[in-house]
C-alpha cells in the first residue's frame, strides 16, 4: 500500500488521456526510482509550461509565445489556413511536415447532441483571417457526422470570399484490408474514388 501522496499523485496521472490506473501507477513507480533525475526534470518542465503557456491570438494553438511559433515563422504559407477542430489536430498535422500553411482552431465541432453550436466556435476569427486575404482554406475536419456536418458549415460560410476551399481525403488507410474496415469508411472510398493512372 502506498502512501497518500504517491496515491494522489496516481489518481492525478490517471486522469490524463491514455493512462489508466495502472499505467499511472507504472509512471509513479519510475518516477519513484529514478527520482533523483527524472522527477526534478518533470517538475521543472510542468512548471515552466505552467508560467509561459498561452493561446495564439491568431489561430488558438497553445504554445509558449503569442502569436505562436507557426504564425510567427516567416517561411510559412500566410495565404494558406488550414482549419481543424482542436490543438491535438494541428499538432498532429505540424508534425507531418507535409502543409507549408498556417492553422486555425476551432475549439470543437458543431453538436446539436452536446449543444455546439456555431457561436461557441472560432468561426469569426476565421472569417476575418480569409477576409483579410487568403488563397485557399483547408477544411481538415476529423471524418464523423459532426466533423462534417462543421466541414459543410464552414464551406457555406466561406462560399462568398474569392477563396479556394478543399478539404482533406478520407477512406482506405494505407496497410488496411477491405475486411476489416467499416462501411462508413467503405462508403467514402468509394464515393471518393478516381481513375486510375
Amino acid at each position: 500500500m502506498a502512501s497518500q501522496e504517491i496515491e494522489t499523485l496516481a489518481s492525478a496521472l490517471a486522469r490524463l488521456p491514455g493512462l489508466g490506473p495502472r499505467s499511472a501507477r507504472r509512471a509513479v513507480l519510475h518516477l519513484v526510482k529514478k527520482r533523483e533525475t527524472a522527477l526534478p526534470a518533470l517538475l521543472d518542465a510542468l512548471l515552466s509550461v505552467q508560467d509561459t503557456l498561452e493561446e495564439c491570438r491568431i489561430c488558438g494553438n497553445v504554445d509558449t509565445q503569442d502569436p505562436c511559433g507557426i504564425c510567427s515563422d516567416p517561411r510559412r504559407d500566410a495565404k494558406s489556413i488550414c482549419v481543424v477542430e482542436d490543438v491535438a489536430d494541428l499538432w498532429a498535422l505540424d508534425r507531418a511536415k507535409l502543409f507549408s500553411g498556417t492553422f486555425h482552431v476551432l475549439g470543437g465541432r458543431l453538436s446539436a447532441l452536446d449543444g455546439v453550436r456555431p457561436e461557441d466556435l472560432a468561426i469569426p476569427g476565421l472569417l476575418a483571417r480569409v477576409e483579410a486575404g487568403v488563397d485557399e482554406v483547408v477544411l481538415a475536419m476529423n471524418a464523423t457526422l459532426e466533423g462534417q456536418t462543421t466541414a459543410h458549415y464552414l464551406a457555406e460560410r466561406l462560399e462568398d470570399f474569392p477563396v479556394r476551399i478543399t478539404q482533406l481525403a478520407h477512406g482506405l488507410p494505407v496497410g488496411g484490408e477491405l475486411d476489416y474496415l467499416d462501411e462508413g469508411t467503405l462508403a467514402q472510398a468509394l464515393r471518393a474514388r478516381r481513375p486510375l493512372g
